[in-house]
């Protein structure tokens, strides 16, 4: 989110964020805020920059109700997921993927020396208010 709070925003204007930080998530990863409801009078949409950095996981989770699209800029990074995350797909720079509503999920940076990077974009422009931390155990 940008450093400076700005006026709320009309709905004709552009609205422009430069993050000059990270921020800590739920699901335990290094966030760049980008366009939210809070950052741009977003009522549809959140995008942000991820940043998985080497070797590190986020906490498994899922977003009630809403769908996830993630464009991986860097990295190669390992996605457990489903019921008891039992199953799994490896993502390399350059691929789209789309997580539907409601999927537990747990990326996992494959390098144990570089960061990944992803840019996500979720319908939910209130960004972490639908994030729900996920215990696999409890559906083993």
């Amino acid at each position: 989110m940008n450093d400076t709070p700005s006026p709320a925003p009309r709905r004709y204007d552009i609205v422009t964020i430069r993050p000059s930080a990270t921020t800590m998530t739920k699901q335990g990863l290094p966030n760049f805020f980008g366009v939210s409801g809070a950052s741009s009078g977003a009522t549809g949409l959140a995008m942000n920059l991820v940043v998985i950095p080497p070797g590190a996981r986020a906490n498994a989770h899922y977003h009630a109700g809403f769908e996830t699209a993630i464009y991986l800029l860097k990295g190669r990074v390992k996605t457990l997921y489903g019921r008891g995350l039992r199953q799994e797909v490896v993502h390399e720079a350059g691929d789209f993927i789309f997580i539907p509503p409601d999927v537990p999920h747990q990326p996992i940076n494959l390098s144990e020396t570089e960061e990944a990077l992803a840019l996500v974009a979720r319908n939910d422009p209130n960004e972490q208010e639908s994030v729900v931390l996920y215990d696999p155990a409890s559906e083993s």
